[in-house]
């Protein structure tokens, strides 16, 4: 079942454990790369390129944010297969990234949190490099097996909190049907509501929300309760028992829209960049019906959109260290423990 900690360790992780970041950038000052063995750039300009690199991605709003995905298309370019050398595709032009094809997203959800933002919905992402089929897709975040990320390099950007910065803490799901992609801001609770070591189950639970086809819109919300943690209790990825998601925190003052895009077409070629002629994404194929799974460094596993889980136990336990937890409960200061033991943890 659950495994527990006592509180005095709980409370002694909190105060002696504080957060600390080997670099922070801005996209105008990030070097060529930022890890070594890494596949792209953080030098990315502007304007865009559909053979771009770049490995910088962007949740700033409902209609400009990026996803991970596969530089090439194929049947071997599954997430699993992938994580290393993702590149960004990006809704909006002028990050030099890729732009995601107008069409390949149907349905679209922005949230902002006091302490997150999340974008999570559906759409034809086999028009982004993901190949059709049966795999369940799976979670890219900073840290990875060996601390480099997944993908080595990849940097995160927002400007949901204030002026454009790093943000250090994300997670970000992606299958060839759906998406979801959370980015924490700096502070002593993001590595726990950014938790990155659930990587085989999947969007709906680790970011539950409203993942509904056909609609786009932009929400304010409270923060969410910390994924894998349950009272004094922490869920860990091979326990004989998966506990449901947290419940979706209630949301506000929404605003809805009737579609994104940049007026890429799916099989556009020769769109105007930064560097240059591009071309399009132009791989087609049926998403599949379930979401999110495969283990992040850790092989095979998938998740359904319920968050039953199979396959091996995450190899991407490790984390920053967390501070104390300053948000509601004692669920958030549990959290903290998750985040600093959670390799250590995992059987």
């Amino acid at each position: 079942m659950f495994r527990f900690a006592p509180l005095v360790s709980l409370t002694l992780a909190s105060i002696t454990l504080a957060q600390t970041y080997s670099a922070t950038y801005l996209p105008d000052n990030a070097p060529k790369t930022t890890e070594q063995g890494q596949a792209g750039t953080n030098q990315c300009g502007t304007g865009h390129d559909q053979s771009s690199m770049c490995q910088n991605a962007y949740l700033n709003s409902l209609d400009d944010w990026c996803i991970f995905a596969p530089p090439q298309p194929g049947p071997d370019s599954t997430i699993g297969n992938t994580e290393r050398i993702e590149v960004a595709w990006c809704t909006k032009d002028g990050h030099g990234t890729r732009l995601i094809p107008d069409g390949t997203i149907t349905g679209a959800h922005f949230v902002q949190t006091p302490d997150y933002v999340q974008i999570m919905g559906v759409g034809d992402l086999t028009k982004i490099n993901v190949p059709p089929g049966n795999d369940g897709g799976g979670e890219l975040d900073p840290h990875g097996a060996d601390g480099n990320g997944n993908p080595i390099g990849g940097l995160v950007f927002s400007s949901a909190f204030g002026d454009i910065a790093q943000i250090h803490e994300w997670t970000n799901f992606v299958s060839n049907s759906e998406f979801c992609f959370r980015a924490c801001k700096d502070g002593p609770n993001a590595p726990a509501l950014c938790q990155h070591i659930y990587d085989v189950m999947g969007c709906d639970w680790n970011m539950p929300g409203n993942y509904a086809d056909g609609s786009f819109d932009r929400c304010l919300a409270d923060t969410g309760e910390p994924m894998g943690v349950y009272g004094t209790s922490t869920f860990h990825q091979g326990d004989p028992t998966t506990p449901d998601a947290h419940p979706a925190p209630a949301t506000s003052a929404c605003t809805t829209t009737s579609s994104i895009g940049n007026g890429l077409a799916a099989s556009a070629s020769g769109s105007a960049s930064a560097s240059g002629s591009a071309s399009g994404a132009t791989t087609t194929g049926d998403a599949s019906a379930t979401a999110s799974g495969s283990g992040s460094g850790s092989g095979s596993g998938t998740a359904s959109r319920t968050g039953t889980s199979s396959g091996s136990p995450s190899a991407t336990g490790g984390s920053n260290g967390a501070a104390s937890f300053s948000a509601p409960g004692l669920q958030m200061l549990v959290a903290g423990i998750a985040v600093v033991l959670g390799a250590a943890l995992i059987a």
